[in-house]
């Protein structure tokens, strides 16, 4: 079992936003907004070609399966299509649906019981990049000025976030997150995200565009 790795420095490059290019930005915006994650992601407009697998999700943590159940519910009803329903695991409870723009998004638990009634909070959002090599793009990051909070060989590693940042990035395997999503890991054209950091622009070895921060 690969060991966790922290790193002791403190990151002087921050993620400070995270954009989704939709073909539909008024449509987006109302599925957000419903979804309950309208404050911590923006959407702009594209037309870029996109196929299969966008290499990418979005992975919501609430405190227990009644909120994940909810916020699955609220994304189903508003357009969303179900890639997992939810169910329990080893490590907790969740599921993964697609919405109408075709980002994924995670919402999970590491809870197996609810503690109390279900609530609309969220605890974090992580963007998992999906990456060919974590080993080599963590040190790419790292030479940006990102710092390793977390760090399992070359199957993970999750960066320090502070208070500008609105989601926590993390890197997995492509293929290894593709298998977890319940989706085959092929895909071509734009990745339809946008990052945006207190350093840039830049592109990352496979190909996901930063932006300096506004």
């Amino acid at each position: 079992m690969a060991m966790a790795t922290t790193a002791p420095t403190a990151s002087t490059t921050s993620l400070t936003s995270v954009t989704l290019e939709v073909a539909d930005v008024a449509g987006a915006q109302r599925f957000y907004s419903a979804f309950g994650v309208d404050t911590r992601i923006g959407l702009r407009a594209s037309e870029a070609p996109s196929t299969g697998f966008r290499g990418f999700t979005l992975a919501l943590t609430v405190s227990g399966p009644a909120g994940v159940d909810g916020f699955l519910r609220a994304a189903v009803d508003a357009g969303a299509t179900v890639l997992k329903p939810a169910a329990r695991s080893l490590w907790g409870y969740g599921g993964v649906v697609q919405a109408p723009d075709g980002t994924i998004w995670k919402v999970a638990t590491s809870a197996k019981k609810d503690a109390g009634p279900a609530t609309r909070e969220i605890d974090e959002i992580v963007l998992l990049l999906g990456v060919e090599d974590v080993k080599a793009a963590k040190q790419f990051y790292v030479g940006r000025g990102l710092a390793v909070a977390r760090s399992f060989g070359g199957k993970y590693a999750e960066f320090t976030a502070d208070e500008c940042s609105p989601v926590k990035l993390a890197l997995y395997k492509r293929r290894a997150l593709a298998k977890d999503l319940g989706v085959p890991a092929d895909g071509t054209g734009s990745h339809r995200l946008v990052l945006g950091g207190t350093t840039g622009p830049f592109t990352d070895p496979d190909g996901f565009r930063w932006q300096a921060a506004a």
